[in-house]
């Protein structure tokens, strides 16, 4: 136990739980909170779901990746400077998003939704290329869990409280409670620990060209990017039609909110702290197999509802269990991820790594519906029990090291 705890003591490590909050605050201010508050006000159903498409700078965050490596902002250091110039942009975003009438002026909620959401996909850049750079190797795991586990606590706090908090207060002021939460995070910034300097891209053109050179010039590249792109593959797929398997089982959405809110947020967060301290004690390659096969195998709790059929207790266990394996799994793996960056450009690098790992789901992903409909949904999920297998076999291939692959210039 001793390693578990030891992961847990350094400043670099509880640093990290206050930027996880400050990363995870603002996603949803231009997300759920934002359609909520629409929606209670009377806005359009269509407009509301035209707005989704501010979420976009999420999915193209590595386009400007590139220039927070190549650039430093005066002020804190190279990673520390971006972090707090995006948190003090968040806070004055949000205040001005509580500023508009999303009702009489939808366009300028659009705008600033856009501008509240490009912000906080960049302070997800540079949070990331923090993390990256700060945490020394033995550290990854549980620097990551902590951040995480910051992050989650956030989106509770901007997403189910501010949408109790709206019952009572207006919801500008419900904005702008929010955004002054933001602020405190600027303190922190300026608190935490400065990665060691390391050199930076000399050009615009070498920061968007050597993160990919650097990459594939190593031995077992593209073994390290198919792991990296199918770890998640099985999990990815089965959560984005769990929703509709327990519609499909004649569950209420109150039910399936209530459990998998209370149950799986509660068991996400556990799993992620768990795996954080259990990477230090068993190596991140162990880890990664045995948090992998965990993870996949725990898809047995919804095959077992697709074949008992509704139950609440069951669904219970299976939420509960899945959530808690892949929480370690999530901790782990990004800890990996981390260890594939080179610190001159892990802005880059982690983001370029972060979408490869959703890319298969996210296409692959579509053609889920099909196999339901083609062998029925007790099929499916013996399936995805199955698909963390190509990645595992991948994994055994590279070395048995805590750094599967070394990083020039770390």
């Amino acid at each position: 136990m001793g390693a578990f705890f030891a992961a847990f003591r350094s400043k670099r490590v509880a640093v990290l739980t206050a930027l996880g909050f400050a990363s995870g605050l603002p996603l949803v201010m231009s997300g759920q909170t934002l359609s909520a508050w629409m929606a209670t006000v009377g806005v359009d159903i269509k407009t509301i779901g035209l707005l989704t498409l501010v979420s976009l700078p999420y999915s193209f965050k590595f386009l400007w990746a590139p220039l927070l490596d190549r650039y430093a902002f005066p002020l804190f250091g190279r990673r520390r400077g971006w972090m707090a110039l995006t948190q003090l942009g968040l806070f004055a975003a949000i205040w001005f998003e509580a500023s508009v009438d999303p009702k009489a002026t939808p366009s300028a909620m659009a705008v600033a939704a856009l501008l509240v959401a490009t912000l906080s996909a960049s302070q997800d850049i540079v949070s990331d290329a923090y993390r990256t750079d700060v945490l020394p190797p033995e550290e990854r795991a549980s620097g990551t869990s902590t951040f995480v586990f910051g992050y989650r606590i956030a989106m509770l706090v901007s997403g189910m409280g501010a949408l109790a908090l709206s019952d009572h207060l207006p919801w500008p002021t419900v904005f702008r409670l929010v955004a002054l939460l933001m602020l405190p995070a600027v303190a922190i910034t300026w608190w935490a620990p400065e990665p060691v300097t390391t050199r930076t891209p000399r050009t615009i053109s070498a920061a968007f060209t050597l993160p990919f050179a650097d990459f594939f010039s190593r031995p077992r590249s593209l073994i390290v990017l198919g792991f990296v792109m199918l770890y998640k593959f099985g999990d990815y797929i089965a959560s984005n039609m769990s929703v509709p398997f327990l519609i499909a089982l004649d569950f209420s959405r109150t039910e399936i909110a209530a459990l998998s809110k209370a149950i799986g947020f509660g068991a996400m967060t556990l799993g992620v702290l768990l795996g954080g301290g259990l990477v230090a004690k068993f190596g991140l390659r162990r880890s990664l197999f045995l948090f992998g096969a965990l993870s996949a195998a725990t898809n047995s709790g919804y095959l077992a509802l697709a074949i008992v059929g509704k139950s609440h207790l069951l669904l219970a266990a299976a939420i509960g269990v899945h959530n808690l394996c892949a929480g370690m799994a999530d901790a782990a793996f990004l800890a990996f991820l981390m260890s594939l960056c080179n610190k001159s450009f892990s802005a880059t690098q982690f983001a370029l790594l972060s979408s490869a790992s959703t890319l298969a789901g996210r296409t692959l992903g579509a053609s889920a519906g099909y196999v339901v409909a083609a062998g029925g949904w007790a099929s499916f999920f013996g399936a995805a029990m199955f698909m963390a297998v190509p990645a595992l076999i991948l994994l055994s291939l590279l070395p048995a090291n805590t750094d599967p692959v070394p990083t020039p210039g770390n």
